[in-house]
């Protein structure tokens, strides 16, 4: 009973944004009325500590719209001095094909900003890149967020593992399983990390492919995903381009550099072969003309370059996007003093109205700072005028407030659910008597369900390194207790955990925000709702597998049943493609 109704804020969540389709400043209110309710009156915690994860919530969503606003100014910054029109122009030389444009920027270089960064920095930084190629906004913010999945796992630096993973089992229990299996603490973290990639490099290649098929699917003129498959060689080639140094990465460096080093060998790869149209058809795919987009495509940010003629040079263009990259990099490095230095400047506030809850903003260390220094090296570099600079500022200004009020109630909603614990009646958080429930449910065929409990975690956290502190030891418990292998079941928690990102609720309202979708995040959630069922089916298979071997059991049956489902849709997408008209022909 207690699990059924930890489950309504997350129903009320998809019933009403997804469903619905409701705005979420409409949706996410309710969400987190319900959410209220059900701490005050079920789960019996004081007003007081409902207020003070309100408060919380607040805090936080100020500092991911910080994020945000950084990210909008230095689009704002980079279209009004013609840097995007060189780098669009760069792009269409490497390779005019949408799909590859999309492979290259959102999974490949994305995966590269994940590693550096994490915590939805490749969407605030490949959705407005991506629109400035001139990518309709929805597609834009689709495919930055569809790759929020395999590299999340080992995002800024390793975070997710060494402090998600290794906060959630630092426990003695595990600790003395560990010891007793012959392993220091690094060690048993690095077989998780290691098994976590082994998952996510089997999954993970083909989200080039799925990446290429909902763009062609969605935005392309005949709507047909298998305009998208025809380019599977290069999709899958994108995809062990990264994988594979990825999982190399995490089994011989250990889990800080697999996405860091995987994006950036990556994109080292497959570049030149995009130039050379290595394994990519003859027939290149663009979006119909703008006229012709519909509305839903389209979002109030000014991101397409179309009527601009490039005036800089690339490696002027490309400068603040490598000073970025390379300034995410350095400051997240143990070894080097900048971290400490930079994290060292906080606003906090500890124990909130009284209460254990706390929440601090990272002044200095937040990818957001990063983005207005680049963007005020930009204004000093480029020599622009007070007037262009204002503009800038001003229409950045603008488009972050608009994103602010969903973000306000969403974030706040989520931290009354995980605060939750400790109310009179006696009850573990929402989260954790909702992943009981399921336990209770599906007995031993819980690997299968231990990354659908990640993603939830993931979803209502808002992060791959919450959803781990929560879960972690309740999954290797329940795996200990099946007589199973714990650290494929929490390496499984990690894979879901990650995957969850494509959906988690303030990724997507800044996602939406940063290229004009604001109130739209329904529509886009419905899109990337696909990759992530396809994801966690097939990892949970797969774990299954690794816990079971193969046999009748519901991985197994579950992965030949995807086989099984994919071969039907391309052999029925094959059959539509040949009988359907050619656009123009006969006019």
């Amino acid at each position: 009973m207690f699990a059924l109704l930890a489950l309504l804020p997350i129903l009320s969540v998809l019933l009403f944004l997804v469903v619905l389709r409701w705005p979420a400043l409409r949706a996410l209110p309710v969400a987190y009325v319900v959410a209220v309710a059900e701490a005050l009156w079920v789960w019996g915690v004081a007003p007081r500590a409902v207020l003070a994860s309100t408060i919380q919530g607040v805090i936080v969503a100020l500092s991911i719209l910080y994020i945000v606003f950084g990210a909008l100014l230095l689009l704002a910054t980079l279209r009004a001095n013609g840097a995007l029109a060189t780098i669009r122009a760069a792009f269409t030389r490497i390779n005019p094909d949408r799909r590859v444009q999309a492979i290259i920027v959102a999974w490949l270089f994305g995966s590269f900003l994940e590693g550096a960064a994490g915590f939805g920095t490749p969407a605030a930084v490949v959705g407005p890149l991506l629109l400035g190629l001139g990518f309709p906004a929805m597609a834009a913010a689709m495919s930055g967020l569809i790759i929020q999945s395999t590299p999340v796992t080992f995002g800024a630096i390793g975070t997710p593992i060494l402090l998600g993973v290794g906060t959630g089992l630092g426990v003695p229990l595990v600790r003395e399983a560990a010891a007793r299996a012959g392993l220091t603490w690094g060690e048993y973290l690095s077989g998780i990390a290691v098994r976590a990639a082994a998952l996510h490099a089997a999954v993970g290649v083909l989200i080039p492919v799925f990446l290429s098929a909902l763009l062609t699917r969605f935005y392309g003129e005949r709507r047909s995903f298998l305009e998208g498959l025809r380019i599977w060689p290069f999709a899958v080639f994108a995809g062990l381009a990264m994988v594979v140094p990825y999982l190399a990465v995490a089994y011989l460096l250990g889990p800080e550099f697999p996405s860091l080093l995987g994006g950036l060998i990556g994109l080292a790869v497959v570049v030149p072969a995009a130039r050379r149209g290595f394994l990519l058809p003859e027939k290149t795919f663009d979006f119909p003309p703008r006229a012709r987009w519909e509305r839903d495509w389209m979002g109030t940010v000014e991101g397409d370059v179309n009527g601009q003629t490039p005036r800089v040079s690339l490696v002027a263009a490309w400068g603040p996007y490598a000073l970025v990259a390379a300034a995410l990099v350095l400051t997240r490095l143990p070894a080097l003093p900048l971290k400490r230095w930079l994290s060292a400047v906080k606003l906090a506030w500890n124990d909130i109205l009284g209460t254990r809850l706390g929440a601090v903003v990272d002044v200095l260390y937040s990818p957001g700072f990063i983005f207005l220094v680049v963007s005020a090296l930009v204004f000093a570099g480029f020599r622009m005028g007070a007037r262009e600079i204002g503009a800038a500022v001003g229409l950045a200004w603008r488009q972050v407030r608009t994103a602010a009020p969903a973000l306000l109630v969403a974030v706040p909603m989520v931290r009354v659910f995980i605060n939750s614990s400790g109310g009179a009646a006696g009850l573990d958080s929402m989260p954790i008597e909702l992943a009981k429930g399921v336990a209770a449910t599906v007995g031993a065929s819980w690997p299968f369900f231990a990354p659908v409990i990640g993603a939830l975690g993931a979803f209502v956290a808002g992060s791959n390194t919450l959803s781990n502190m929560m879960f972690s030891l309740f999954q290797w418990g329940v795996a200990d207790r099946i007589g199973g292998l714990p650290q494929v079941v929490v390496a499984a928690q990690a894979v879901g955990g990650a995957a969850g990102n494509m959906i988690t609720v303030h990724n997507v309202v800044a996602a939406a925000a940063v290229v004009g979708l604001v109130g739209r995040e329904g529509d886009i959630i419905r899109k990337t709702m696909v990759p992530l069922v396809y994801y966690l089916l097939a990892a949970g298979s797969l774990a299954s597998i690794w816990h079971y071997g193969l046999g009748a059991h519901l991985g197994a049956l579950t992965l030949a049943a995807m086989v099984a489902g994919a071969a039907y849709l391309v052999a029925r997408e094959h059959r539509a493609g040949r009988a359907a008209p050619v656009p123009g022909a006969g006019q």
